[in-house]
């Protein structure tokens, strides 16, 4: 099976335990470019719960593709970009951007888009109009990830 096909029947199996509640997406973020510059809840997020996200596989599933400076989880991702130095290579409205819809940069990336309920395909009927993060778990991912200089 190809990365893509192990990638997909992974998510496909841990997607019940991903999906957060639903979200009220009224009114869409606002993208410039190619970043989402303002937040989603309009507060920063946490840095320590947006790791706590990143490190639990059954929440955001970060670490299934991205590899990252988590050292007590022992299997991580190479599908991916390395998580290290992300605050270095971009901006939080960047890293927003990647998380909420990362099609919306490259088409033909594997990442599923975390805060997207509309246009996704094969979704089970108990999680569509769910987003897999809610717009705080975003926010502290985000700032989390900020704080990866090296």
């Amino acid at each position: 099976m190809s990365r893509p096909g192990l990638l997909a029947a992974a998510l496909a199996l841990a997607a019940p335990a991903a999906v957060a509640q639903q979200v009220d997406l009224q009114v869409a973020p606002q993208i410039v470019g190619d970043a989402i510059p303002a937040s989603l809840t309009g507060q920063p997020g946490a840095a320590a719960r947006g790791r706590a996200i990143v490190a639990n596989r059954g929440v955001g599933l970060c670490l299934l593709c991205h590899s990252g400076p988590i050292v007590e989880e022992r299997f991580q991702g190479d599908l991916a970009p390395n998580l290290a130095g992300a605050g270095s290579r971009w901006s939080e409205g960047q890293l927003r951007l990647r998380i909420v819809d990362g099609s919306r940069l490259n088409a033909d990336t594997i990442m599923p888009p975390y805060y997207r309920t509309s246009g996704l395909r094969r979704v089970a009927r108990n999680f569509q109009g769910k987003t897999i993060l809610s717009a705080a778990q975003i926010e502290d991912v985000v700032a989390y990830l900020a704080t990866l200089k090296d």
